[in-house]
């Protein structure tokens, strides 16, 4: 089992720049653990302001591929770090 949590490294501006920075490096990190976005079972979206879910989730859909390997996912609006608009909590199967 893989658990990980990814930001935007650089807190781009923007939902859709932190969303996609944030997507990114969470890739990187659960490729290192031996994972795959394909094999993320739960995931846990926080937005700073959950007004922007929709953006978010255009760019989601994107990456995650199609719908017959969408994990469970919850998204919650939350305050977040200064900067930061949003944050993602992952648990994995390892491959």
């Amino acid at each position: 089992m893989v658990y990980a949590v990814s930001t935007d490294p650089e807190n781009a501006d923007g939902i859709a720049a932190q969303t996609t920075g944030a997507l990114r490096e969470l890739e990187s990190l659960l490729d290192e653990a031996g994972s795959g976005k394909d094999r993320i079972l739960q995931a846990t979206v926080y937005l700073a302001d959950i007004a922007d879910k929709s953006a978010m989730d255009a760019i989601w859909n994107l990456w995650i591929g199609a719908a017959k390997n969408w994990p469970q996912r919850a998204c919650v609006g939350v305050a977040l770090d200064t900067g930061c608009l949003f944050e993602i909590v992952v648990t994995a199967a390892v491959k």
